[in-house]
């Protein structure tokens, strides 16, 4: 294998896959990429057999063939290179020279022959979306997935995708038991004939998360995201990502969120993200534990700790129930106000132990629910 490809052009290519290589070395070759020279260019390929990602990048192809690198080693060289043309040259043993200008490097290789399959996949079936759409979908969303939790289910985020004859509406949630974010909205217009009229699945966390990073690279046309058995598929421009679904039954969500009742306090959506940050400082740290007191037009905050002290703040706020005092996880509700627009938040809760559920008049159909914790 023998190839010419601008230091840009390979750096881009680099950086998309440095999310799927497998980080613990289970499998030394899971570490690597697959470069593939190809007639109409270079194949840039990463998996770690649950995620698998898949670029073409424009190159000189002065011979065919493929070698695996390892992905960081390759991306910190290509990092240092001056802007100009790379020349990537694999021998019989998989050694791989980089040359560029006047440095060259000689770095170890696998065969190609040994690289995993990715999964064949049908063009047929997928579903155009509004990029915007879906980025924010999983910006409002992902946060609140479980991060290695004992309930493997819910280590992932729950994909409904709904298509009619007038539009295709998609809708996402994450939950890890504490707190539950659900956000949905139109992403497309008539649905494709032929497709089931809702598909459900339960994607990774870490294939939103390379989603996500695809989309804030540039929304240029129309993403395709289609279902198949076991598998995911997204398209975007030249790119190809599958990832495995995760199987098991996502809970019953819609229990959890409380029905609209009178019981609800709006305020600033940035005074009391400000207030929670500064009040927060002086909470026991583990539990980030935080006093919240709704009474009329005012909601209070207060935390305490026996080694550092305490800390009080109020803030105007649109109330006109009966008093509550509860308690928080701070990091939970700033996780939520984080990915809130709008100037105004509503929380509402009929008991102390009650979930509250969280919303913004801006964004209707984004949901969020956070459990309060005993203090």
């Amino acid at each position: 294998m023998k190839i010419r490809i601008g230091r840009d052009e390979l750096l881009t290519g680099l950086q998309r896959v440095q999310g799927v290589v497998e980080k613990r070395n289970t499998m030394p070759i899971l570490s690597n990429i697959l470069l593939e020279a190809k007639q109409d260019g270079v194949e840039i390929v990463a998996t770690d057999l649950e995620i698998g990602l898949r670029g073409l990048y424009k190159g000189t192809v002065l011979s065919t063939g493929g070698v695996t690198i390892s992905a960081r080693k390759l991306f910190e060289i290509v990092k240092e290179l001056p802007p100009g043309d790379i020349e990537l040259t694999s021998t019989d043993n998989n050694w791989t020279t980089i040359q560029a200008g006047k440095s060259q490097f000689k770095v170890v290789g696998l065969p190609s022959s040994e690289y995993p399959a990715l999964p064949t996949i049908e063009r047929e079936g997928l579903t155009p979306l509004s990029g915007e759409g879906l980025l924010e979908l999983i910006r409002k969303t992902l946060f609140a997935a479980g991060d290695n939790d004992a309930r493997y289910i819910l280590n992932g985020l729950l994909v409904t995708l709904v298509a009619t004859d007038k539009k295709t509406s998609l809708r996402l949630v994450g939950t890890d038991g504490h707190r539950l974010a659900v956000a949905e909205q139109e992403v497309g217009k008539a649905g494709n004939k032929g497709v089931p009229q809702e598909m459900k699945a339960i994607i990774p966390k870490k294939a939103a998360h390379e989603i996500r990073r695809l989309l804030e690279e540039g929304v240029d046309a129309e993403p395709l995201i289609g279902f198949s058995k076991n598998l995911m598929i997204f398209r975007k421009s030249g790119l190809l990502l599958t990832s495995r679904l995760m199987e098991g039954n996502y809970p019953n969500y819609q229990q959890v969120i409380p029905k609209e009742s009178g019981k609800k306090i709006s305020v600033s959506r940035s005074e009391l993200e400000s207030a929670l940050r500064r009040v927060s400082v002086l909470a026991k740290d583990k539990a980030s534990a935080v006093k919240v007191s709704f009474a009329s037009d005012k909601m209070t905050l207060f935390s305490s700790s026996p080694d550092y002290g305490e800390a009080t703040e109020e803030l105007p706020a649109h109330y006109e129930g009966e008093a509550i005092q509860t308690g928080f996880n701070a990091r939970y509700l700033l996780d939520v106000f984080s990915v809130m627009d709008g100037e105004t938040l509503s929380l509402q809760m009929d008991t102390p132990l009650s979930p509250c559920l969280i919303q913004e008049p801006e964004s209707p159909g984004f949901k969020c629910v956070v459990m309060p914790i005993k203090i």
